[in-house]
């Protein structure tokens, strides 16, 4: 009994063979890039942002308000309102100045991934730096004043007992 389900396991493998070709391809794979500032600066060098690009967009009054946040962490004081009035869009003009893109206040689609990427960067970097000036700070204080003193005497007395 087991030859013949042994016979029968192997006249099925073989038979089936011919179904799937397993192997090697010989045929060259793509694979996505990933997004890259420098690409979207050249995309957008080949059309300005207009009214029209920035519909295409789809912000919503929450996404108009993260631009505006964004804009005022890269040094671009803006109301965040959610609405893009002439401050806003004077910011979005001296933001694209600076990057090189045509200055028209309106935003395309690889300009606004590029200021919000840009945006993030700062973000992170404004939280590291109030990370470390807030722990220098707490430190300061724990150290400081009549009980630090008191604190370390008792430490270095019984230390000094203790053998620690």
């Amino acid at each position: 009994m087991r030859a013949l389900i042994l016979a029968m396991s192997i006249l099925t493998v073989v038979a089936s063979a011919g179904v799937a070709n397993a192997g090697l391809s010989s045929s060259p794979r793509t694979a996505t890039a990933p997004a890259d500032p420098a690409t979207a600066t050249q995309d957008a060098d080949q059309q300005d942002a207009n009214q029209q690009t920035e519909t295409q967009i789809g912000l919503t009054k929450t996404k108009r308000r993260a631009v505006q946040r964004g804009l005022t962490r890269l040094g671009f004081d803006t109301r965040p309102n959610g609405t893009f009035d002439d401050q806003t869009r004077a910011a979005l003009s001296r933001w694209q100045q600076e990057r090189g893109y045509p200055a028209t206040g309106f935003l395309d689609a690889a300009q606004y991934k590029v200021l919000m990427a840009a945006a993030k960067e700062a973000a992170k970097s404004d939280r590291q730096a109030r990370r470390s000036a807030g722990s220098r700070t707490r430190q300061s204080r724990s150290a400081g004043g009549p009980i630090g003193a008191i604190g370390g005497a008792m430490h270095r007395v019984v230390g000094g007992i203790f053998g620690r």
